[in-house]
């Protein structure tokens, strides 16, 4: 097999037509057909491609309400969002194309929906303040999400927040404040709205901090336990291609979620799992849904109930151990506390052998299936990719633990080509990682440079899933990793670059919690339900709108890009740079914050700092200037990069390179865990019965409800742009649901459907599919809140938020992660009057 890398995958879908190039004037030109053979990426040296021969096109055309110049006054520059690099082209002010850039192998589907993104009906226009508190302040709060809005301007907007930013810090201290930004609004450095709050809520004296993340609470908080880090770097794909026999989608589906970069990406997983499909190496898919990686690939399709996926993994360990084919080697140089699971397996601790035939009344998955793929697996040089969508359900602690003691079980873990990796599915893992220096930004870590009530009450850091819970519960104490977390009392809230409204369980139970804190303030772009629900709401500007730079490829540090601003802020938003300089000036700490640079300082700052280090690094950056112009910087990968192998040097010698655990080895059991004494999370993995599945006895709704990601969206961004039209039923987000289940309920498809259960209702679009596993249904991530009282009483969310059906309890006191796929639901037909979605159309207001 020809060697096969980042660089050569671009050449080569260059000289194939794959990976939409784009030749226009004033880029470097795109390798010919015939001239792969000279492409600079099939020799590695991509970091040196033709510079730019003219100089950046004038694009500050025009202002909101302006004529602006001639509509033939046109350019380009280059910008990054978190769906990859970008070359927005401007005719008369306005950007009327995204072109993707030239080495992308993958661009998103979704340039549409970036490039309408500015100009959104749901774009949030001017800063604006909920009526009833301009007149009555905090004492309006429960009619937040139900009033009208006021237009004031900056100034206006700007002092009220510092007014009442200096009442909580004087009368109450920082413990009463929560500042969240979730940080996907902006992959760019020095607009990053989760940064730029911190630093200033920390100067002001600090804030209530958050633990987990809504994507990886659970594995987050167990691989630590297990392997001795959260997030292990994974074998590379060429080394997988090189090696593997079998690949396993466990959970999974990349060719959706790498779609998306925590910074901003090239797509690189896309040229792999092309050079995947070609290989003649054989997939598995296991999943309750055939998932579209499963479909490009012709994968063989495993499909267990929904939350069973340990049950399964603990089948296949029993036959491993009765057949003789468990590594007993491995298990013993290389792991810990095996021969305490084991007897949880052969059922001597609490009388339940963990047969195949026991697992495939769990799973649905007949136990002959459970025998073969076990000895599949075993007899071939596997490598298992497990998302992270298994995790995120009750006890979701479990699945990735079981995983590692089956790979270990295999005892291929260490091994070229097996093993088991846990971010294939994420910011195209398992990409080589090249040579460079990564960038710095503006940090929210800085101590407080201003008086304030030092009187902190409850714990100063809270599980990020449980913040309802504490504005609920102010001064309750719970469980959390071996430790006990007190809530504070929330009297302020400042979130921005998120919607928590989207991947916060149990939405109308948050609506309730939301109204508890004294002052909602949001900062954003685009009227999300979190914005609707605020009381004073500043209007941001996209990454169209400013400039900054940013990092490519969160795990393959594939180089650096320029985010050169194409058009001028729309309406009266602001840079998030701006926003929070001037309330720290109203503060009193604008000289901390701002350390007397503007956006261009900070930008030149955290460059030259990079520069700086790869120079120590023996990699030369280009001037500022001379990067500026050409708009990115490419770095080269080594060779032992491009054929890295996950835990390789811990198995040649596992005491020199022993792992970060109790044992320094592989902890399948794990003392630390079992002091805890958690019944919801025992010292091996386990499987537990969700309270909620198929297999609950007696069930009072008989549909077990999924929530996977949407390739139209991430998270809910993009859902109030044209992604919808291509997406949506009517309006409503699509529920798949199985022929079978369908016909017994009289649904065709494209019937408005109401999803329901005890924790909410909402209208959903039916799209009927046998790609989804029988007495299963998926309602994808993201649809925007739109709560609407109907009048029988019923609070239907009218456009298919699938938080709205999820539970709001923790995966366990291990971890106390967010539950979005773990539950039970009705579907019936919709026949009721149906509402106008009105959270796209543009928000009313008085002057």
């Amino acid at each position: 097999m020809t060697k096969l890398s980042r660089r050569t995958f671009i050449a080569a879908s260059m000289a194939t037509g794959v990976g939409a190039a784009t030749s226009h004037a004033a880029e470097p030109t795109a390798p010919t057909q015939n001239n792969a053979a000279n492409y600079p990426a099939a020799t590695g040296s991509a970091a040196q491609y033709a510079a730019n021969p003219q100089p950046l096109p004038d694009l500050a055309l025009t202002e909101t309400f302006s004529l602006g110049k001639s509509p033939i006054n046109e350019g380009s520059c280059i910008t990054a969002c978190r769906w990859g690099l970008v070359r927005p082209q401007v005719r008369g002010g306005k950007m009327v194309a995204l072109l993707p850039f030239e080495y992308d192998y993958a661009p998103t589907p979704n340039m549409n929906s970036l490039c309408e993104l500015p100009y959104s009906p749901s774009r949030i226009r001017f800063p604006m303040v909920r009526e009833s508190y301009l007149k009555n302040g905090p004492a309006s709060r429960d009619k937040r999400g139900n009033d009208r809005w006021v237009r004031v301007t900056w100034d206006q907007a700007l002092d009220l927040v510092a007014k009442e930013m200096k009442r909580v810090y004087k009368d109450y201290g920082p413990s009463s404040m929560f500042g969240r930004s979730y940080g996907w609004m902006s992959t760019g450095k020095i607009n990053a709205a989760i940064n730029l709050q911190q630093r200033l809520l920390n100067l002001c004296g600090g804030f209530i901090g958050c633990i987990n993340s809504y994507s990886t609470a659970a594995i987050g908080r167990i691989l630590p336990y297990v392997i001795g880090v959260a997030d292990p770097r994974s074998t590379s794909w060429d080394n997988v291609l090189k090696n593997s026999k079998r690949v396993v989608l466990w959970g999974c589906d990349p060719l959706v979620t790498n779609d998306i970069d925590w910074l901003t990406t090239l797509h690189n997983g896309a040229g792999y799992f092309r050079a995947l499909k070609e290989s003649g190496i054989k997939t598995i898919d296991i999943n309750p849904i055939r998932t579209d990686t499963g479909e490009y690939l012709g994968s063989e399709w495993i499909a267990p109930v929904p939350g069973t996926d340990c049950a399964l993994m603990l089948g296949m360990i029993y036959e491993l151990e009765k057949s003789g084919k468990a590594d007993k080697e491995f298990l013993k140089k290389y792991t810990s506390g095996y021969d305490k699971f084991l007897d949880y397996v052969l059922g001597k601790s609490d009388n339940t052998p963990k047969t195949p035939e026991w697992a495939a009344k769990i799973t649905g998955v007949p136990a002959e299936k459970i025998v073969s793929l076990a000895h599949e697996l075993q007899e071939n040089r596997t490598m298992i990719m497990m998302g992270w969508g298994i995790q995120r359900i009750q006890f979701g602690e479990q699945p990735h633990w079981m995983g590692f003691t089956l790979a270990s079980v295999l005892g291929q873990i260490g091994l070229p080509g097996g093993g088991i990796g846990t971010n294939y599915q994420y910011s195209n893992g398992g990409s080589p990682v090249a040579y460079g220096p990564f960038l710095g930004g503006i940090s929210g870590a800085v101590k407080p440079v201003l008086p304030f009530n030092q009187n902190w009450k409850g714990s100063k850091v809270i599980p990020v899933a449980r913040f309802v819970e504490c504005f609920l519960h102010p001064g309750k104490t719970i469980d959390f990793n071996g430790t006990k977390v007190t809530y504070p009392e929330v009297k302020m809230v400042m979130w921005a670059g998120g919607n928590p409204f989207a991947h916060q369980p149990q939405t109308n139970k948050l609506a309730e919690a939301w109204k508890k804190p004294e002052t909602v303030v949001v900062t954003d772009n685009v009227w999300t339900a979190t914005a609707r629900h605020a009381d004073i709401v500043l209007p941001a500007t996209t990454q169209f709108e400013h400039n900054d730079i940013t990092n490519i490829g969160t795990y393959s540090n594939d180089g650096l890009v320029a985010m050169q601003q194409a058009i001028e802020p729309q309406w009266e938003s602001k840079p998030d740079y701006w926003i929070f300089s001037q309330l720290a000036k109203r503060m009193g700490c604008e000289q901390q914050f701002t350390e007397g640079l503007d956006e261009m300082g900070w930008i030149k700052r955290v460059y030259e700092e990079s520069r700086q280090l790869g120079t120590k690094m023996g990699v030369a950056l280009p001037s500022f200037e001379d990067f500026w112009k050409k708009g990115y910087f490419l770095y080269d990968v080594k060779p032992a990069d491009r054929d890295f192998v996950a835990f390789a040097d811990f198995r040649a010698d596992p005491e020199t390179n022993d792992l970060s655990t109790e044992s320094g080895k592989i902890q399948i059991f794990s003392p630390k865990i079992h002091s805890y004494g958690y019944k919801d999370c025992l010292g091996h993995p386990s499987y537990l019965e969700p309270t909620e599945c198929l297999n609950t006895p007696n069930r009072k709704y008989p549909l077990a409800y999924m929530a996977c990601k949407s390739r139209y969206r991430m998270h809910s961004q993009l859902d109030g742009a044209v992604g919808h039209y291509f997406a949506d039923i009517r309006g409503r987000e699509p529920l798949w649901i199985h022929p079978d289940n369908a016909s017994a309920r009289g649904i065709k498809n494209g019937d408005i459907v109401m999803v329901k259960n005890d924790r909410g209702a909402a209208l959903a679009g039916a799209y009927v599919t046998d790609r989804v596993r029988k007495d299963a249904v998926v309602l994808h991530h993201g649809a925007w809140y739109a709560p609407k009282k109907m009048k029988d009483g019923t609070l239907l969310d009218i456009h298919g938020n699938s938080n709205t059906l999820s539970m709001d309890v923790p995966t366990s006191n291990l971890a106390c992660g967010n539950i979005a796929s773990s539950g039970l639901v009705d579907v019936v037909k919709y026949t009721g009057e149906l509402p106008s979605v009105y959270v796209w159309e543009e928000l009313e207001y008085t002057e």
